[in-house]
């Protein structure tokens, strides 16, 4: 049975209890008295609390104890102990058994849950491979399932299509988006002889291609591959609450002993006497507020990071976040806004951005689109163009109010000359990376626009702030390392690792892993590998389902500065889970030696029911506790030049 009807009988058994201890300061009782809670409280314990009771037998049998163990024991004595009271006619508290119960099995609902999201990245990712491709067969296109493709079969790709597997183009030319695998943001122009990648993106051209690489061989099986790996290289981290459970639980049972021991046999108490004490003493440590303490603060910070745009997946990622030292983050999408904007114009501004306009306007170039995105921006209304050509790998060219004009690249140029201070202005455009591209006029290059993947406006913010916590900031990317270190200069990133092919970006996180824990941020379908390889994954909301799933949290504002929000968040949320780790124990520990009847000369006893309250009043506090985590500061402010 799972843990989800497991609660949820529990919690249907246990609610008529509920009713009836509210209604029976009114002098209502519940129907049926002590039988009705007997038998409720049955059906929870042998089959909702089973399995617990099953996991703590199994750990005594080896010498250890657990979670399971403390609730085993807690249910299980205030449960017998009610039948022995039930047949005696004294108070009973079937209703401590139940609810003990429910409300662990309220938190283990949540963790599987949590649990259940890591494993459907790897659903993703599959569901992103093509469904089947046009291959050439006896002379002829024919179409069949993906699964059908042998290698050396010659594959024909239109415009708008998914590239089935990898291979390398025999005929025709196109740009294909990789940034979906490779993380470059701008689509690469492919030709003869050049590799293209299965499941990235056809734009504007048909090309066939040689099928090289098919099936587990792909580079998307491989990347499916690694992010399988990387989930499983994760060794379980130790529950805190285990942990205690191995010292707390042995010596709680070996008081309980004592207590009954010394009652019975040094001061002549009667049996009923003696046991009453030693059950108070097991009630009072009883687990309730344990099974309440991780749930509560988990459920209270992740809906106070929702409310901020801050998804918190799961809570072992809170644990790994105090002890991160390295901010890992891609470029594309994070760093950067994740498409080509123009940066700079050079000459008459206005000129220059609306004769590009006006033959960008016919062109499918991905650098048109951030030219005419420009031009819109700034209200230029571009003129018409005539006996347009595009010129492959070099530009396009047309006739504009009966004048001879031209954009594009350098080879575009021929003999077209350019100045001395244009020649020199290219230069310094091309050493901050940008993509220079030449608009003339009747053979006379009047200007120049730069192309970039411009930063994030709140990314060098961000940053700053991260250093400013005595973060390692470290560029991870598969763009080429002279844009990546001008990114890096303008934002304050303190280390580049450039060219990084995507089956890598897990290997190089490894790596950095050995010098302290580390925090990966991306967006891209590349990053998910590093995502799930990383401590603690932090996946963009912008970017793709396989990244979302694959990080622990989840920036759904898109923004950079919420990374150290997210860290602050987790920390703090992760602080008051020990917090209220520490509530549920102080009652146990101060109520123990009053349970035991070591104030019994003075008056001062804890009788089961008396037990059973402190129990309520150390989950009150341990939900008080969680609340108060709505109030906390969350403050990641810093001053940047």
């Amino acid at each position: 049975m799972t843990i989800t009807k497991r609660f949820w009988i529990a919690l249907v058994f246990s609610l008529p209890m509920l009713v009836g201890m509210i209604l029976m300061p009114f002098g209502i009782m519940i129907p049926g008295g002590e039988w009705t809670q007997f038998i409720l409280t049955t059906i929870v314990m042998a089959v909702a609390a089973r399995p617990f009771l099953q996991s703590a037998w199994a750990s005594f049998k080896k010498h250890h104890s657990n979670m399971d163990t403390l609730v085993a024991i807690g249910t299980a004595t205030a449960y017998i102990y009610s039948i022995y009271a039930m047949i005696t006619h004294q108070s009973v508290f079937f209703e401590s058994a139940a609810f003990v119960v429910t409300f662990v099995l309220l938190g283990q609902v949540f963790e599987e849950r949590m649990r259940n999201n890591a494993s459907n990245a790897i659903e993703k990712l599959v569901d992103l491979q093509a469904k089947e491709a046009e291959v050439m067969r006896d002379g002829k296109l024919v179409k069949i399932p993906l699964s059908e493709v042998v290698q050396g079969d010659l594959i024909r790709v239109k415009p708008g299509q998914k590239i089935a597997v990898d291979g390398v183009i025999t005929e025709g030319s196109s740009t294909v988006d990789e940034s979906m695998v490779t993380g470059e943001s701008m689509p690469v122009t492919k030709k003869i002889g050049d590799k293209v990648i299965g499941s990235t993106m056809n734009s504007n051209g048909t090309f066939m291609f040689k099928a090289e690489k098919v099936g587990s061989d792909t580079m998307l099986s491989q990347i499916v591959e690694l992010v399988k790996k990387a989930q499983n290289s994760h060794a379980p981290i130790q529950n805190l609450t285990d942990k205690v459970s191995e010292i707390f639980v042995p010596v709680v049972l070996i008081l309980s002993i004592l207590t009954f021991l010394v009652w019975y046999v040094f001061l002549g108490a009667t049996i009923a006497q003696a046991l009453i004490f030693a059950v108070s003493v097991v009630v009072i440590a009883c687990p309730c507020a344990l099974g309440l303490a991780t749930p509560t603060a988990l459920m209270v910070g992740t809906g106070r990071g929702a409310k901020m745009g801050i998804l918190i997946k799961n809570g072992e990622v809170l644990e790994e976040v105090n002890d991160v030292k390295t901010v890992v983050m891609d470029k594309t999408g994070t760093i950067t806004n994740g498409k080509p904007e123009v940066t700079n114009i050079i000459g008459d501004s206005q000129q220059v951005l609306k004769l590009a306009a006006a033959l960008e306007e016919s062109s499918e170039h991905p650098l048109a689109t951030a030219i005419l995105d420009k031009a819109k921006a700034d209200t230029i209304q571009a003129d018409k163009a005539d006996s347009f050509q595009a010129i492959e790998g070099k530009g396009v060219e047309a006739v504009v109010n009966g004048q001879k004009a031209f954009v594009g690249n350098d080879k575009l140029l021929n003999d077209v000359k350019i100045s001395t201070e244009l020649e020199n202005k290219m230069v310094q455009l091309q050493n901050e990376a940008k993509t220079v591209v030449f608009v003339g006029l009747n053979q006379e290059v009047i200007g120049m626009i730069a192309i970039q993947d411009a930063p994030k406006a709140t990314s060098k913010e961000a940053i700053a702030t991260l250093k400013a916590r005595g973060l390692r900031t470290v560029m991870l990317t598969g763009d080429n390392e002279r844009v990546a270190k001008a990114i890096a200069q303008e934002v304050g990133i303190d280390e580049v690792i450039a060219d990084v092919l995507p089956g890598d970006k897990a290997d190089h996180v490894e790596k950095l892993q050995k010098q302290g824990k580390v925090a990966f941020v991306g967006d891209g379908i590349n990053d998910a590998p590093a995502l799930t390889m990383a401590d603690v994954g932090i996946a963009m909301g912008s970017g793709t389902d396989i990244a979302i799933e694959s990080g622990g949290i989840v920036l759904m504002k898109n923004d950079l500065r919420d990374v150290a929000k997210a860290l602050e968040l987790s920390k703090k949320t992760f602080n008051r889970i020990k917090l209220n780790l520490f509530w549920a124990f102080i009652y146990n520990v101060l109520g123990i030696p009053v349970a035991a009847g070591l104030f019994f000369a003075v008056g001062l006893t804890l009788s089961p029911e008396l037990a059973g309250l402190a129990m309520a009043f150390s989950s009150l506090s341990v939900v008080t506790s969680s609340v108060l985590l709505n109030k906390a500061k969350i403050d990641t402010k810093v001053k940047t030049a």
